[in-house]
């Protein structure tokens, strides 16, 4: 072999690896960027009217409440009214009579009230609970899960859950007596 040759082969050689190093290069940047694209969309998930409820289950901290845990898919056949709300935030607690003087009444129609309290202690919750005398189930979010899953800006808001699971309102800031009752006839099992 002619030292012109050697040249050339070791030239291509170079020119080989660099193309093999390029292509995996390449590949991995795209697996990179496809795995970023698909958790960015995964987490854009917003659950709008029409939708599924999403599923959770949070532990019930209510102690005039029978339930331990609540599970929104143990609910279904159930209209539910998922309301997402805090002991500092004033219409919430602004509404939360309203929901008390209603349940006793829609609880006996199939229509369930879960307030899920975004408190970071539950000591606060129990005193909130004793004072409004509050029997419907109230879950602690103390992790922001649910919250999160829900896409839960400013609070309270809730989320009007048809017998079949659907959702069929959302509603951001606090209910009037009036509203909160026409929506719980809304999710009503008929």
């Amino acid at each position: 072999m002619s030292l012109d040759e050697i040249k050339q082969k070791k030239k291509n050689k170079k020119r080989n690896r660099f193309i093999f190093r390029s292509v995996i290069l390449l590949i991995l940047v795209g697996a990179v960027v496809f795995a970023v694209v698909q958790n960015l969309q995964d987490d854009k998930i917003i659950y709008t009217v029409g939708d599924n409820a999403p599923d959770f289950q949070l532990e019930q901290i209510n102690k005039y409440n029978e339930r331990e845990t609540v599970r929104l898919s143990d609910l279904k056949g159930k209209g539910v009214m998922l309301n997402f709300w805090g002991t500092w935030c004033k219409p919430c607690e602004e509404e939360m009579p309203y929901m008390q003087k209603l349940y006793p009444q829609y609880k006996e129609k199939g229509v369930e009230i879960v307030a899920v309290s975004l408190d970071s202690t539950e000591l606060v919750v129990h005193r909130f609970v004793d004072e409004y005398d509050l029997t419907f189930p109230i879950p602690h979010d103390k992790d922001s899960q649910v919250r999160d899953l829900y896409k839960v800006g400013p609070i309270p808001s809730t989320v009007f859950i048809n017998p079949q699971g659907k959702i069929v309102e959302v509603v951001n800031g606090a209910l009037s007596l009036e509203r909160l009752d026409g929506y719980l006839q809304e999710i009503t099992p008929k």
